[in-house]
């Protein structure tokens, strides 16, 4: 129709840099989301761990390499976590402010974001034949697909804006 103007994408690669077009609601559903993976990367509680295992894959799979394996893991687990909170960080400053971000900015949301789909993805043991059209309105669990169905919505309008702009 004329007159009609085109919706602005989620996120708005401009000669300023990136723009997060997100309401306050969807901003501060993902700033809980992000509390909760930092409290996750953070804690200790070994019933959670299990959680995380996407965000910490092994190096080394054969099982001959178990020992190679535990100090990949010893000597690395720190370094990544805190990659992971500095992304969380750099998130968290965007959510709270309208002005554009950089390219560094946005690949440290882009983790950040898909850390959060990863570790949702794990509760719910989503596998590459995951098809939201197979969740039923009633499963107990509908409200956390379409979580991660939104997540991957973000994350892949992301990659779009990086490509640069329209």
């Amino acid at each position: 129709m004329p007159g009609r103007r085109k919706p602005r994408p989620v996120f708005e690669h401009t000669a300023d840099g990136i723009v997060l077009n997100l309401g306050d609601d969807e901003r501060a559903l993902l700033g809980r989301l992000l509390d909760e993976l930092r409290s996750l990367l953070l804690g200790d509680d070994p019933a959670m761990q299990p959680l995380l295992r996407r965000l910490f894959p092994p190096a080394y799979l054969a099982g001959e390499h178990a020992e190679a394996e535990a100090d990949y893991q010893r000597f690395m687990r720190e370094e990544l976590v805190a990659s992971r909170l500095s992304a969380i960080s750099a998130v968290d400053e965007v959510l709270r402010s309208p002005r554009p971000f950089d390219e560094g900015t946005a690949m440290g949301m882009l983790h950040a974001l898909n850390n959060v789909r990863l570790v949702l993805g794990t509760l719910l043991d989503v596998g590459e034949d995951h098809d939201p059209d197979d969740i039923d309105d009633d499963d107990p669990m509908a409200g956390e697909h379409h979580l991660y169905m939104f997540l991957s919505w973000l994350v892949n309008s992301l990659v779009v804006a990086l490509g640069g702009p329209d």
